[in-house]
């Protein structure tokens, strides 16, 4: 399913685990004039939105984003206008404790690296728990909050009405209990989650807002039924936007066959101490390293082989004298907490990455939803089988950006030639 079948490992129980997740960060941001503060980055940022009572005009939000400005200790998110914000909560994700924040304008979000704010804006400014590390480091953040917005949220005739426009690309928005989903206009995910609520989730690959419309009405049957869906099921009902794994490939010149890549993943469950990654067949790894990307700590790391892997005691599926995995590991992670793991590797691959005459031949199957392909130095895309976005990075090199909101692979041939 990925570019290696990936099982997560637990010190104490270990278990296979099946989600995944990311938005790919944003491209990177020339440096700041002298006197003014770098501008604010984020990445992977995932709104939930709980619809409250009917009637009421309130939602719940739990807004998740990660603040990736090196050295900053604050971050900025703005109360949007024509909606009253209250029982505002902020979490750092990696240990689970609550953070300091007040609510500023926008002079003090400029001077805190917001580029641009609009002088009548208000926003959350969140104490960070660390300074975001240096070299990819990480702040990840969770905002609770309640909006009260009658023109987004509203009764009609029979039922209720959503709408709104989305600018986050990842989103998920929860009925009330007891009420049946009528219509919505923009693909999406539809799910029961365990206490019965019906929740609508989607990943929005194009870079416009999606303009959101939902309509629902009271059902009695959905408040009597079963919620849990059938075990076999369950993995096809995985909440496709709320994955959290990301991957990019960096292809070497293509005689070598070789590409480097980093995947990045967040572990939650209490007691997990490491990390397994079962090669596919046909790979060779080398060069592994990784950290952690909340306190930017370098992780131990160790390639096992065959009987090596039984002997430790790793669930890695069936294994064979040929199986090959790497496992990266760290501290257990404590109850309510979460660590966010970025693992860098070397693959070589014949069969997959090849010169064919004078063109480059990049043939892959991605499971995850986002994953992004850099073509080497001095090479020009000539073919995308799958639909992908392009853009040049500050090197000069070629990036595609994979997005699948599907729950299935996509096999994706990528093909160029040199300049």
């Amino acid at each position: 399913m990925r570019h290696a079948s990936f099982a997560l490992v637990a010190m104490a129980a270990v278990a296979l685990h099946a989600t995944a997740a990311a938005q790919h960060p944003a491209p990177p941001t020339a440096p700041p004039a002298a006197g003014q503060p770098a501008a604010q980055q984020e990445a992977d940022a995932y709104t939930r939105y709980e619809l409250l009572a009917p009637g009421s005009g309130k939602f719940r939000i739990l807004y998740e984003v990660t603040a990736t400005t090196p050295g900053a200790t604050h971050y900025f998110n703005p109360i949007r206008k024509g909606s009253i914000a209250s029982d505002e909560r902020v979490t750092d994700r990696a240990t689970g404790r609550p953070l300091a924040f007040d609510v500023v304008g926008a002079a003090i979000a400029r001077a805190g690296g917001v580029r641009n704010p609009d002088t009548t804006q208000t926003y959350i400014r969140v104490t960070l728990a660390r300074p975001v590390a240096a070299n990819g480091g990480e702040a990840r953040v969770l905002i609770d909050k309640t909006y009260e917005d009658a023109k987004s949220y509203f009764t009609e005739w029979n039922g209720i009405t959503f709408n709104r426009s989305l600018g986050i690309k990842r989103n998920t928005v929860v009925l009330p209990a007891g009420y049946e989903l009528t219509s919505c206009n923009y693909p999406s995910q539809v799910r029961r989650e365990p206490d019965g609520r019906i929740a609508i989730s989607f990943w929005n690959g194009t870079p416009a807002e999606a303009p959101l419309v939902l309509k629902a009405r009271p059902a009695a049957a959905m408040a009597s039924a079963a919620a849990a869906p059938p075990a076999a099921l369950a993995d096809r009902l995985d909440e496709r936007a709320h994955q959290n794994r990301e991957i990019v490939y960096f292809l070497q010149q293509p005689e070598t066959h070789a590409f480097d890549l980093y995947h990045d993943y967040t572990e939650s469950r209490p007691g997990a101490a490491a990390y397994l990654n079962i090669v596919r067949p046909g790979s060779t790894v080398s060069g592994p390293r990784a950290r952690n990307l909340d306190t930017g700590e370098e992780l131990r790391w160790e390639i096992l082989t065959g009987d090596t892997i039984t002997r430790a005691g790793l669930r890695a599926g069936t294994v064979t004298p040929a199986t090959e995995v790497v496992v990266f590991r760290f501290a257990p992670v404590a109850a309510g907490s979460s660590i966010r793991l970025r693992m860098f590797e070397t693959y070589t691959d014949t069969a997959r990455y090849r010169l064919v005459g004078d063109e480059l031949v990049w043939d892959r199957s991605f499971g995850r939803p986002a994953n992004a392909v850099v073509l080497p130095a001095g090479w020009m895309l000539t073919n995308s089988s799958v639909p992908a976005t392009v853009s040049e990075t500050v090197d000069g090199r070629i990036r595609l950006d994979f997005i699948n909101p599907r729950t299935d692979e996509i096999a994706v041939l990528v093909t160029a030639r040199r300049r």
